[in-house]
């Protein structure tokens, strides 16, 4: 199953970043209530999706959610909802020439050896036929490190590359997304070895099954450069993990190569009470501060 070819085109050489519109169970409710909807507005689950999904269809039905966008990652819902009447990746793609990702994992297991592994995906198989069915391009899944552990640090990434191997399989592009945290007292240490983790992995892949990595802005300027120029590597994406906006922009601009596929950073400043106008504005705002730092 061949790659979209104008897909990964925009994805590997456009100007411009990867907007994560993927927070799920755990992450909504913190989601909303920076975005001014606190948990008296939602009664159960359903009503709560309900209004993470107006937030993200006021996002993309944005008019300044525009060719600055390259890719946007979904919740599995949003895959299956519409945005202005039409299947959601299908407007992403047709109507406003965002490619289409699919957030794939189902959260975080216990942590053990300094890690959070990814919980088990029961289905991926079928999710990954119907995520290709409807015209995703590619998948995120993500895992968590804490310490500088080595045997956590190889979970991590056995797990990931044994998930992306499957995605590829299907015909999808994985976004492999070992993501370190930014609180983590040995995190300059932790990069260290999770790239050369990273580079043992990539070296064994096939280059016709091409992969994508969303890492933590490091703490050494420049320091994916070899991930980035990867044959491998379709692109190398940022996540912002809980640095603000001005921070995670300021870190991303000191690593050429690199993009960001922010989400709370992204939705920083925005609330369901502003006007079309002051949102917009807002988004605006956003959007250029981060496609200036993915450009620069």
């Amino acid at each position: 199953m061949a790659i979209h070819p104008q897909q990964r085109e925009r994805i590997a050489s456009g100007k411009g970043f990867i907007a994560a519109l993927d927070q799920s169970g755990g992450s909504t409710p913190r989601a909303l209530k920076l975005y001014g909807v606190d948990e008296s507005a939602y009664s159960n689950e359903e009503e709560m999706f309900a209004q993470v999904h107006a937030m993200r269809a006021r996002i993309v039905g944005s008019p300044a959610f525009d060719q600055r966008i390259l890719g946007a990652i979904l919740f599995e819902r949003t895959m299956d909802g519409e945005f202005a009447g039409k299947n959601a990746v299908a407007y992403l793609w047709e109507d406003k020439g965002v490619v289409p990702f699919l957030k794939i994992d189902k959260g975080l297991a216990d942590e053990a050896d300094g890690v959070q592994v990814m919980k088990p995906m029961p289905g991926l198989a079928d999710l990954l036929e119907r995520a290709r069915a409807r015209g995703v391009f590619g998948t995120k899944e993500r895992s968590v490190i804490k310490a500088n552990n080595a045997r956590g640090i190889a979970a991590v990434l056995d797990q990931q590359f044994e998930v992306a191997r499957q995605v590829v399989a299907a015909g999808l592009v994985p976004i492999i997304e070992p993501e370190v945290d930014i609180k983590a007292a040995d995190k300059a240490q932790i990069e260290v070895a999770l790239k050369q983790g990273l580079l043992e992995r990539l070296d064994a892949l096939d280059p016709s099954g091409p992969v994508m990595l969303k890492l933590t802005l490091p703490e050494v300027d420049g320091f994916f450069k070899e991930l980035v120029e990867h044959p491998v590597v379709l692109r190398v994406v940022a996540l912002s993990g809980g640095y603000s906006r001005d921070e995670a922009n300021a870190r991303l601009a000191r690593n050429p190569g690199v993009i960001a596929s922010f989400s709370r950073a992204l939705t920083e400043g925005l609330t369901a009470q502003q006007s079309d106008d002051e949102f917009n504005k807002a988004l605006d705002a956003s959007i250029e501060s981060i496609y200036q730092a993915s450009i620069t």
